[in-house]
């Protein structure tokens, strides 16, 4: 989902999107571009992302990912699913304070 929510936003190459991750999280998760791959080509599999090659300035092509039209939608179906869970557990932990 973390993958799918970052590539909504834009199209990426892996390295970045590691990089992206790494930022966001002010370096709390550090995901391997090891652990990223296999989890892209499943995506690609399910056909949740696509691929495309984008030629640069001064260095070879990169290879770009972006999430298929059709799976947005089911995006925002698990984005909604998953801050309720959050509520819930929010709620769930929370101590009195008093």
């Amino acid at each position: 989902m973390l993958v799918l929510q970052l590539l909504n936003e834009r199209d990426m190459y892996g390295y970045e999107l590691v990089k992206e991750m790494d930022q966001r999280s002010d370096h709390h998760f550090q995901m391997k571009e090891g652990t990223l791959y296999p989890a892209i080509h499943k995506l690609e599999k399910q056909a949740y992302i696509s691929f495309y090659w984008q030629e640069q300035e001064k260095s070879r092509a990169r290879k770009y990912i972006c999430i298929t039209e059709l799976k947005k939608n089911m995006l925002e179906e698990k984005t909604s699913e998953w801050h309720c869970y959050v509520q819930v557990m929010n709620s769930l932990t929370r101590r009195d304070q008093s």
